[in-house]
């Protein structure tokens, strides 16, 4: 007989009773794998391994798979106060072997800690991991402990790479921090000869094919992929696939203030009031200022940030994945209408914002899954404005800021405002620049009397935003007709989209191969699919390799 369900208030999604059996609730994110996962980075110093650990981490993190980074090097520093010079590291050297090892270990303690009791997903072990025998080890305590292991070994042979990352990042570690650069340099140059010594690669052709792994080779110039065993490790290398390291600057901003912003309304699809078109004009001065080459600059499908786009005099694209969070059945009214109308709905927003989905529409968390292709191709890209939305902003803002799930609903992205954010060795620099154009203020703060209840329960077999039950909600935008007829009669021409099959938004396309899922990152472009179009290379013993065409 089927069972009674109970629909989760915040959420709106179907949930079994609470006594009835089911699979373990690892955590607050959506469930990508039946058990725990021990990403192990391996590569000589100053080959990206730390950069490589921290930025998958603030991916899978932003994503919703609770993930940390568990670096030895750090480990060792605690143990080891005063760092002498690279004799530290000589394989020679036994007393720091046991030391180091030990270190190792006491890190892998914490790596089960955080995976079997504090509702970890997955753990990165950052560290040079050059010898079979250290991977054995790492090998040996996850199959004890039940977790899956996917290696990651980055390999760089250019000099001027390797130079740079140690000018860049290693000078300024706590082991030279009362160092001059050229000693600093030369003890690290030493401190690497050290590991080349009994360096030994992953090999995925005889010793180590049965392992779960990935070859970056020279920052991503090409790719070596071998027996991936589940969706999270296919996602991980597709984002290690569209990354790079060039010098780049990303500015986000939202549209020119809306005739909705000035009527406290939200949703919809308004255009600018005046001031809003004054923004445009000014955002034009900025950009031209900037003196950027090749200056990318997207949209969404909604005709504030179209407008402001068009006063550029660029070319643009239009995302509808950056569309404006759907308020379903609140679209189009102020906050104190949506108090009157729907009590109820407006006291649970206000209890959980980031997973709170309004009825016949979305929440943060569906946004974020709506706005992964988004992101990954902002990564494969390298000047870019994004002209999008309050919501979608904050979403973008706390991927590139590795903010957190309950701080991302209440990031301040004010009109008129524009976020220069700069790409550095292990974070984003951001710069806020106001463009001298007054605006009304559309945030609102956390109420400090909302008392956040329970951690809301998640979908148990789907990572896909389920549909709600309530009535049909008002549309979000015209028809593709009265738009076409509204750009006819515009003083100035638009950018109108070409007509291509229907795609839901965020949706991502998948390439079988070997058995390996690889997303391709389809992504809304003036209604063209924008596609991370990869070839792969098939050799004896079940791997591939992979290089970006």
């Amino acid at each position: 007989m089927p069972m009674e369900l109970t629909q989760s208030r915040i959420q709106k999604i179907w949930l079994p009773p609470d006594n009835h059996p089911a699979l373990p609730h690892r955590s607050c994110g959506p469930q990508l794998t039946n058990s725990p996962t021990v990403i192990v980075m391996v590569g000589l110093p100053a080959r990206g391994k730390t950069y490589i650990s921290k930025k998958l981490t603030r991916y899978l993190n932003w994503i919703g798979v609770p993930t940390k980074v568990f670096n030895v090097g750090e480990y060792r520093r605690e143990a080891v106060k005063h760092y002498s010079s690279y004799d530290f590291f000589r394989p020679d050297n036994e007393e720091a072997m046991k030391v180091r090892k030990q270190c190792a270990l006491h890190a892998l303690r914490d790596v089960k800690l955080y995976l079997s009791e504090e509702g970890g997903q997955i753990a990165v072990f950052d560290a040079t991991n050059t010898t079979r025998d250290r991977r054995a080890m790492i090998l040996h305590f996850a199959k004890e402990n039940g977790f899956k292991v996917f290696f990651i070994e980055s390999i760089c042979n250019d000099p001027n790479v390797v130079a740079t990352n140690i000018m860049e990042v290693k000078l300024s570690s706590p082991d030279y921090r009362d160092c001059n650069s050229a000693d600093a340099m030369d003890d690290f140059m030493k401190r690497i000869s050290c590991y080349q010594s009994s360096y030994q690669p992953l090999d995925p052709d005889n010793s180590d094919k049965e392992l779960s792994l990935i070859k970056v080779i020279d920052v991503g110039r090409r790719y070596l992929v071998n027996k991936v065993q589940d969706h999270i490790q296919s996602r991980i290398v597709y984002y290690l696939m569209n990354i790079h390291v060039q010098p780049r600057t990303i500015y986000l901003c939202r549209h020119g203030e809306s005739e909705f912003n000035l009527k406290g309304k939200i949703g919809g699809d308004s255009g600018l009031s005046s001031r809003g078109k004054k923004f445009s004009i000014a955002l034009k001065r900025f950009v031209q200022e900037q003196n950027l080459k090749d200056l990318k600059v997207w949209t969404s499908q909604l005709k504030r940030t179209i407008q402001t786009a068009e006063a550029l005099d660029l070319p643009y694209e239009q995302w509808k994945a950056l569309n404006e969070i759907d308020a379903g059945v609140c679209e189009e009214l102020t906050y104190d209408e949506i108090k009157e109308k729907h009590p109820e709905e407006f006291a649970l927003r206000d209890q959980d914002k980031y997973y709170y989905r309004y009825p016949s529409g979305e929440s943060y968390q569906d946004l974020v899954q709506r706005l992964e292709p988004v992101i990954m191709e902002l990564e494969r890209q390298e000047n870019v404005l994004v002209v999008c939305h309050q919501a979608v902003m904050r979403c973008l803002l706390a991927y590139f800021l590795d903010k957190s799930a309950e701080e991302m609903p209440y990031l301040k992205c004010p009109l008129h405002t524009v976020l220069k954010l700069t790409p550095v060795a292990y974070g984003c620099r951001v710069e806020s620049i106001f463009l001298n154009i007054e605006a009304v203020n559309t945030h609102r703060d956390k109420p400090e009397d909302a008392k956040k209840g329970p951690n809301a329960l998640m979908r148990r077999n789907s990572v896909t935003p389920l549909a709600s039950p309530e009535p049909t909600k008002k549309p979000r935008i015209n028809s593709f007709e009265e738009h076409v007829a509204a750009a006819a009669s515009a003083a100035h021409p638009t950018c109108m989209p070409q007509e291509a099959p229907a795609q839901l938004p965020g949706q991502v396309g998948y390439i079988l191969s070997l058995m390996v899922l690889f997303p391709c990152g389809g992504g809304r472009a003036c209604h063209s699919l924008l596609c991370g179009f990869c070839c792969f290379f098939v050799f004896p013993g079940d791997f591939l390799i992979a290089k970006w065409c």
